[in-house]
C-alpha cells in the first residue's frame, strides 16, 4: 500500500493537489474513492461507517464508488478493487490511531493520501512517505500569474505582484480572479493591497507566518468587496458568512437554498421597491444563490461543484476563517451578527435533514453541524431557548445510523455542555441525560439504561411535574428497558398505568399515547415484547 502525507502550512494548495490527484485517479479507473474530513477523529470514523454501512458510495467529499459496501477497513480485499482514501487536513495524528486502513490489503492496489499542516513524526512509517509542501518558487508563481493574466502583464509587474503576496498560492488565486474580474491592471491591484496592507491589522492565526495572516485576509477583504457589487449585489457576503459558520470541507447547496437561508439572504436585498401591488418585490431564491454561488466561485473565494452530491460547495480553511473572525469583528453589531448567522445555518440544516438517511446526507450533515457547533461557540445555546434542536438531532441521528458508540460520546458530551450552560435541572439538560440513556441501552446495557431513567424520572417529576410530556416519555423509557432487562411483569404493569395517564393528559391519539399502547400491546403479545423479543418501539427522539 502507498500512503503519502502532504506536509505544509495553510494556504499552500495541499487540497488541491489532493483534490487533483484524486481525479486523476479516478479517471485511469481507481474503482473505490473515499475522501474524509480528517479534521476529527469523530469525522474520520463516521465517514468510515458510513461507507462501510453504504452499498454503492462510498463517503466523503467525491461520494464516488464503482463498488461498495466494502467497509474502508478491508477496502479491495474481496474483490481486488483499486482504492484511494484521502485523508484531508489530519490536525491530530493521535486522531488516526487505529484508523490507517490496513497494509494487508495493499495487493489490490490501495493508496491512502494524507493532507496535514504537520510535520510529525508520529505522521511517518516504513510505508509512509511525507511530501513537503510550500510556496511557490520565484518562476512558479510568475508561470501561474502569467497563465491566469495573460501574456501581455510585465514580467517585471508579476514578479513585483508574486512578492507582494509571498509567493503563497491562495493569495496568487485570489489576486489572479481578482485582477480578471475587475479588468483593472496588475499595478492597480498592488496599489489597491498596499493601501490595505499598510493600516490593516489581522487576528492570529496558528499556523501561518505573520505576513502571510495579514497578506491572505487582506487578500479576502478586496476579493469579498468586489464580489459583493457584482450582481445580484450584496449577497455575496452575506452567502459566504453563512458559509464560514458551516463544514468547510463540503456543504450541500440545499442548507443555502432552505427556508431559513432564503430568508436571512433576503433581509440583505437593498431596500425593496415596492410593485404595483404595493408589496415587498424583494426575493432570494434558489436561482438567486446559485448566481451569488457562481460569483463566489469566479472570485477564488469558495469552490463550487455542481457536479458532486451533496458537497457541492468548497472553502479554503483561511478563507473560512477569515470571513468568520471578520464578522465577529465588526463593530457594536458583530456578536449578534455572528449569533443570527449560526442560528440560520442550524435551522436550515435541521430543515433539509432526512427523516430516513439512506445516502451520505446524513454524514454530511453531521460533519456541518460539528462545524457548526465548533465554530458556533456558545452562540446555539440561550438560556430562554436552551440548546438549539439541530444539536439535539445530530447527535441521536448518529445512532440511528448504526454508530451507537459514537452517538453514546455525543450525546454525553451534549449533555456536559447543556450541563455547564443552563445546570442539571434545565429541561435540555434533563432531556440530554435521556439520550445518553437510551442509547446505552441500544448497546446492550438494558440494566444500566433502567437505572439511569428511573433516576431521571424521579428528576423529571421533581421540575416538570407528574403530567408533563417529557416525564410521561421517561416513564415509557423506564419501562421499555426494564422489560428489556427481563422484568416482564413490571414493565407491563408500567406500560398499563402509563396508557390510562397518556390518554387523560395528551389525548388517544396523540403519537406518544399511540408509541404507549404499541408497547404494552407488544408486552402482551405471547414470547413477551417488554421481555425482549418483541418489536422495539421507540419512545422519543431528539428532546424527550
Amino acid at each position: 500500500m502507498l500512503t503519502q502525507v502532504l506536509a505544509g502550512m495553510g494556504g499552500v494548495g495541499k487540497t488541491q493537489l489532493a483534490a487533483a490527484y484524486a481525479r486523476r485517479v479516478w479517471q485511469q479507473g481507481v474503482q473505490v474513492l473515499v475522501w474524509v474530513n480528517a479534521a476529527t477523529r469523530d469525522g474520520i470514523v463516521s465517514a468510515y461507517a458510513d461507507h462501510r454501512g453504504t452499498p454503492g458510495a462510498a463517503a466523503g467529499r467525491s461520494g464516488r464508488s464503482r463498488a461498495g459496501g466494502a467497509g474502508v477497513p478491508g477496502l479491495g480485499r474481496d474483490h481486488g478493487w483499486p482504492w484511494l482514501v484521502v485523508l484531508d487536513d489530519v490536525q491530530r495524528p493521535k486522531d488516526l490511531s487505529g484508523l490507517w486502513p490496513p497494509a494487508a490489503v495493499s495487493a489490490a492496489g490501495g493508496r491512502v493520501l494524507v493532507t496535514t499542516r504537520l510535520r510529525e513524526a508520529a505522521l511517518a512509517g516504513a510505508d509512509r512517505a511525507t511530501v513537503g509542501i510550500g510556496a511557490f518558487t520565484e518562476a512558479e508563481a510568475r508561470s501561474y500569474l502569467a497563465a491566469k493574466l495573460g501574456g501581455q502583464v510585465p514580467v517585471a509587474e508579476l514578479d513585483g505582484l508574486a512578492a507582494d503576496l509571498g509567493l503563497l498560492p491562495l493569495a496568487l488565486a485570489q489576486a489572479a480572479a481578482y485582477i480578471s474580474n475587475a479588468a483593472i491592471s496588475c499595478a492597480a491591484y498592488r496599489q489597491r493591497l498596499a493601501t490595505r496592507l499598510l493600516a490593516h491589522s489581522v487576528p492570529g492565526e496558528d499556523y501561518l507566518p505573520d505576513g502571510h495572516r495579514r497578506i491572505v485576509t487582506v487578500a479576502w477583504e478586496l476579493s469579498i468587496d468586489h464580489a459583493g457589487r457584482v450582481a445580484p449585489a450584496g449577497l455575496a457576503r452575506a452567502v459566504l458568512c453563512l458559509v464560514s459558520v458551516l463544514d468547510p470541507a463540503g456543504i450541500p447547496q440545499s442548507v443555502l437554498t432552505s427556508p431559513p437561508a432564503l430568508e436571512y439572504l433576503t433581509s440583505y436585498l437593498p431596500e425593496p421597491a415596492a410593485d404595483a401591488s404595493g408589496e415587498d418585490a424583494r426575493v432570494v431564491d434558489e436561482a438567486v444563490v446559485d448566481e451569488v454561488l457562481r460569483v463566489l466561485h469566479r472570485h477564488s473565494l469558495i469552490d463550487h461543484d455542481r457536479t458532486a452530491t451533496h458537497r457541492e460547495i468548497r472553502v479554503h480553511q483561511l478563507i473560512h476563517r477569515a470571513t468568520r473572525e471578520n464578522l465577529i469583528a465588526l463593530p457594536e453589531l458583530g456578536p449578534h451578527l455572528f449569533t443570527e448567522v449560526a442560528h440560520t445555518a442550524a435551522d436550515a440544516l435541521l430543515r433539509i435533514w432526512p427523516p430516513v438517511e439512506r445516502d451520505q446526507l446524513g454524514q454530511v450533515l453531521r460533519a456541518n453541524t460539528s462545524a457548526l457547533h465548533k465554530a458556533s461557540g456558545t452562540a446555539l445555546y440561550s438560556p430562554d431557548t436552551g440548546a438549539h434542536r439541530a444539536l439535539f438531532h445530530a447527535a441521536p441521528s448518529l445512532g440511528d445510523t448504526g454508530q451507537v458508540t459514537a452517538a453514546i460520546t455525543a450525546c454525553t458530551d451534549l449533555h456536559a455542555t447543556c450541563l455547564q450552560h443552563f445546570g442539571s435541572d434545565h429541561p435540555d439538560t434533563l432531556a440530554s441525560r435521556h439520550n445518553v440513556a437510551r442509547w446505552r441501552g441500544r448497546a446492550g446495557d438494558v440494566a444500566g439504561a433502567a437505572a439511569a431513567f428511573e433516576e431521571l424520572l424521579a428528576d423529571c417529576e421533581r421540575v416538570l411535574g407528574p403530567d408533563h410530556p417529557h416525564t410521561l416519555i421517561t416513564r415509557g423509557s423506564w419501562a421499555y428497558e426494564r422489560g428489556q432487562a427481563g422484568d416482564a411483569a413490571g414493565a407491563a404493569a408500567a406500560f398499563e398505568e402509563l396508557l390510562a395517564d397518556c390518554e387523560r393528559v395528551l389525548g388517544p391519539d396523540h403519537p406518544h399515547t399511540l408509541i404507549t399502547r404499541a408497547n404494552r400491546a407488544a408486552g402482551r403479545a405471547p414470547g413477551g415484547g417488554c421481555g425482549g423479543r418483541g418489536r422495539r418501539v421507540r419512545g422519543a427522539a431528539g428532546r424527550p
